[in-house]
């Protein structure tokens, strides 16, 4: 379809005049103040973290209310919470905003129950800088001074990197909310509605150093400058939480979201999907048309992740399982259903 005039995501012009669309579309109530790091940038084109973002995102075909609701997260700097069945491609939405906006590598987030909100701001080595400092004291002579910079054992999280200021936002995934603790959507907020966040370490040390470098979630190498203990953002990232709806969400977490719940893909996007995930045309579509109503069907009496039925065009395009005899049995090894009955 004809991109619409105000979509930045998958919108017209190119990717310099989209870019500078969502920098003119900052809601004064979302203008954050960080100061940019000169010295530091997100890994470029060249590195292999940006060239899996882009192999991951370009595969991917959003729908007209998928592009609707990324838009309107982008215009409203407010977090996209992406709802729906395993397998449909949730996560991989992230990967296409930073490749189709040219954001660089999606800082991704899993999360589990034992999560906490400083797991994805910032990881302090505690004990390593305990071993070192002990390490130097011996080999020194007791009148010499001992270097106890806390910055070595700092690293920026996931959400930490996302956060830093930067003249454009960064793609962060945080993937699976509904596995966190109880706790966990309440604490992002207030760093969410901030932009911003405290690092205490680094908070109690202020006055004798003002401004470090620590690392960050793309490099533990890449110093970028942490000022009076404090982050704050410029751009605020693009985040995108997905669920697959274990669990609910406390209503004022909700009302901060913008929220998309994607449904299985019909028969015309599967075959969308398919075609450009593997680069085929419209000319190879008897080869595996027959897969794509095998899977729909399939799909009635269970779930099955699109996934699933790249592997099986893939099989069928290398001429594995080329045997009618086995057409069940393929069905069963490779389009076998998540849910229902015969899952398990």
């Amino acid at each position: 379809m004809t991109p619409k005039e105000w979509w930045i995501y998958q919108g017209p012009g190119t990717v310099g005049q989209r870019n500078s669309r969502l920098a003119e579309q900052r809601p004064p109530w979302r203008d954050f103040k960080g100061v940019e790091d000169p010295e530091y940038a997100p890994p470029g084109i060249d590195d292999p973290a940006w060239q899996e973002t882009h192999r991951r995102g370009t595969g991917y075909v959003p729908d007209t209310a998928e592009k609707d609701a990324v838009n309107t997260a982008l215009y409203l700097r407010r977090p996209l919470l992406v709802t729906g069945k395993p397998g449909l491609g949730k996560s991989t939405l992230a990967y296409s905003i930073a490749a189709n906006l040219e954001l660089g590598p999606v800082l991704h987030w899993p999360i589990t129950s034992r999560t906490t909100l400083r797991d994805g701001l910032y990881q302090y080595d505690a004990i390593g800088r305990l071993h070192d400092a002990n390490l130097r004291h011996l080999r020194q002579t007791p009148d010499a001074p001992v270097d106890l910079s806390i910055a070595p054992y700092l690293r920026l999280g996931p959400l930490g990197t996302a956060l830093l200021p930067q003249g454009r936002p960064r793609v962060l995934l945080v993937d699976e909310i509904d596995k966190s603790d109880i706790d966990l959507p309440g604490d992002l907020l207030t760093v969410f509605e901030e932009g911003a966040f405290e690092i205490p370490e680094l908070a109690r040390v202020a006055r004798q150093q003002q401004e470090v470098r620590v690392g960050t979630q793309d490099d533990p190498q890449a110093r970028v400058r942490v000022a009076r203990g404090g982050v704050t953002c410029r751009s605020f990232p693009v985040v995108i939480l997905t669920s697959n709806g274990e669990r609910d969400f406390p209503p004022p977490f909700l009302r901060r979201c913008i929220r998309l719940h994607m449904e299985p893909p019909n028969r015309e996007k599967l075959t969308q999907i398919v075609r450009q995930r593997l680069g085929l045309d419209s000319t190879a579509d008897e080869r595996y048309r027959d897969l794509v109503e095998a899977f729909i069907e399939r799909r009635m009496d269970g779930d099955l992740a699109t996934d699933q039925l790249l592997n099986a065009v893939q099989l069928r395009l290398k001429g594995a399982w080329s045997e009618e005899a086995d057409r069940a049995q393929f069905f069963e090894t490779v389009l076998h259903r998540l849910t229902g009955p015969s899952s398990v």
